[in-house]
């Protein structure tokens, strides 16, 4: 009788232990959902608006390309510093009238993450130009990390981005 007495005595603070580690963890996932961590769908839609751009850039579609970025938005590539949407259309139109068309491009996603309406993307991409004047095609390959802000209707944009060309 006492050792099952005994055994009951320490069983009993054992499971109470086991019961409050799974609550915890509940608790801790519940808390990182109400953080705000970014769901599914904020996910797919910074990966729809990384595709988009894409094909608005491979289309040569100025208007469209400008469409991802906020009016404050900074772009850093190779020592430029561009600030602005105006300031980005005018360096695209700058590309556009020195005959550079994009013949390839392609982005690898290698992270998401973000909480709220605020995410970062951290990534590579290739790009593939023809230069008039130039006989080669223009290839360049380099590392990205941007910063994403969502709008009311879901949709992300590019508020900053650093570029670096390997």
């Amino acid at each position: 009788m006492k050792k099952s007495l005994f055994q009951f005595i320490t069983i009993i603070p054992l499971a109470l232990l086991l019961c409050l580690t799974f609550s915890c963890q509940t608790l801790t996932e519940k808390a990182e959902t109400e953080a705000g961590a970014l769901s599914d769908e904020d996910v797919a839609a910074i990966k729809t608006a990384h595709d988009a751009i894409l094909q608005a850039t491979l289309a040569s579609d100025l208007e469209a390309t400008l469409e991802f970025y906020t009016e404050d938005a900074i772009l850093i590539m190779e020592g430029i510093v561009v600030e602005g949407r105006e300031a980005y259309k005018e360096t695209l139109k700058a590309l556009s009238k020195a005959s550079t068309t994009f013949t390839a491009a392609n982005i690898t996603i290698a992270e998401i993450d973000g909480r709220y309406d605020l995410a970062f993307v951290r990534g590579t991409s290739s790009t593939t130009m023809r230069r008039e004047g130039v006989p080669k095609p223009i290839q360049r390959t380099g590392k990205f990390i941007e910063i994403m802000r969502k709008k009311d209707d879901g949709s992300w944009l590019i508020s900053r981005s650093i570029v670096a060309i390997d």
